[in-house]
């Protein structure tokens, strides 16, 4: 097996098309591109390194779409039908871990790991682990993620968990405040 190099946004792309956990980034790309695994791979040669020419300084800048805004995504979400119609802090809180994983994997996978109690491991890749971490955890599913999270804390636990991680994506504080009330 070989291993490449990708940049964070193709990264995060990569994670969101996950569709169950333990699913590999090859079968996920497999997937994507629609190759069959046992379908041979045609070899590529590379004989050197290639690199982008450099630009000239008169150059037309090229056009980027940019990234959408977190903060705006957040909101989106918090004034969204779907998250009005959720009548349990449960259901309210699951909605935000998933929207927060798809608005920045990479910093959600990382704090996820670091967010935890005395005894309890509050957030992991599989239901067992949480199971096994303390009674009556009530393992739930992240939604559009290969995260599972304890649910049988209280409604100022699971506020807390939020607020750690929207720290941790450097949200403002009056943002994390909204979001985490809603809860």
């Amino acid at each position: 097996m070989k291993k490449i190099e990708i940049d964070d946004e193709l990264y995060r792309y990569i994670a969101s098309e996950t569709r169950h956990i333990g699913e590999s980034a090859s079968d996920i790309l497999r997937r994507l591109l629609k190759m069959d695994a046992t379908q041979p791979v045609q070899p590529v040669i590379v004989t050197e390194s290639v690199q982008a020419p450099a630009q000239k300084q008169d150059a037309e800048p090229k056009s980027v779409t940019p990234a959408k805004n977190p903060v705006r995504e957040i909101r989106e979400l918090l004034l969204s039908d779907s998250y009005a119609e959720k009548t349990k802090s449960v259901d309210r809180f699951l909605q935000i871990l998933s929207t927060l994983y798809h608005i920045d994997s990479i910093t959600f996978t990382q704090s996820a790991e670091t967010v935890h109690g005395r005894t309890r491991t509050y957030f992991a890749g599989d239901e067992q682990t949480l199971l096994d971490s303390g009674r009556h955890t009530k393992p739930r599913h992240i939604s559009g993620t290969p995260f599972w999270v304890i649910t049988n804390s209280n409604t100022e636990r699971k506020r807390s968990m939020v607020q750690i991680i929207m720290q941790d994506m450097k949200f403002p504080a009056n943002e994390i405040d909204k979001v985490c009330g809603t809860i």
